[in-house]
């Protein structure tokens, strides 16, 4: 790694000294950089935490139905959650990106970020095997599965019951606005119950602003 800092990074991400460097200099790496970079890590380590996420769920909660399973994994593999880990982790300070992309942004992109914590998770999964790459998301994850009390509902699912149980038609999502770079793209969506209210939000992906949006309207509800 050409940062003695990154590398002293890495050396206590992994728990040793990465025999690989390079790999792992790969996943810190961004598109915009002109050099390899993280998508093809990204793609195995994706794959990787959603193994290790399933079969530790299966393990923490067997009494649990399906159903509840699927939605404490889909919360935990999310690209918001994985951007949360990343930042706590110290990703951003080793992220390399191209000028442009640092200007726009990238750096703190919920996409970025989510992609670079799975890649990351890849590279490790090739130097170590799938039991250190288990034991780095045990430890990064642990806090979030401990304190799931409750398999958490998804806010689009909650805002169609409320929609329901209160009459009222189904809510609307409607994509206000698309803007920024390729590598750090915005979405702004608005969603709407008809008779009830509406509320918009912002996001990395149209699915995240939905989400948000729905979090946002579920919000104003309750107050």
């Amino acid at each position: 790694m050409n940062r003695p800092e990154t590398a002293a990074w890495v050396q206590e991400l992994i728990g040793r000294a990465p025999r690989q460097p390079d790999r792992f200099t790969q996943a810190l790496t961004h598109g915009s950089a002109k050099a390899d970079h993280y998508e093809r890590l990204e793609f195995l380590g994706d794959r990787v935490l959603g193994l290790v996420v399933a079969e530790w769920l299966y393990e923490r909660f067997p009494e649990e139905p399906e159903g509840n399973l699927s939605r404490r994994f889909n919360a935990l593999v999310s690209g918001e959650t994985c951007a949360d880990i990343a930042r706590s982790a110290g990703v951003p300070q080793h992220i390399r990106l191209g000028k442009q992309a640092r200007d726009d942004g990238a750096v703190d992109s919920v996409n970025v970020l989510g992609d670079v914590m799975e890649a990351l998770i890849g590279a490790l999964f090739l130097e170590g095997g799938l039991d250190e790459a288990k034991a780095l998301v045990r430890r990064l994850w642990a806090d979030r599965v401990d304190t799931q009390r409750a398999a958490p509902k998804h806010p689009k699912s909650a805002l169609q019951e409320w929609a329901a149980a209160n009459r009222r038609k189904p809510p609307e999502y409607v994509m206000t606005d698309r803007s920024g770079p390729h590598h750090a793209l915005r979405f702004t969506v608005t969603v709407a119950i008809k008779g009830a209210g509406e509320a918009s939000a912002t996001g990395g992906s149209k699915q995240e602003a939905e989400t948000a949006a729905a979090l946002a309207l579920l919000e104003k509800l309750a107050g």
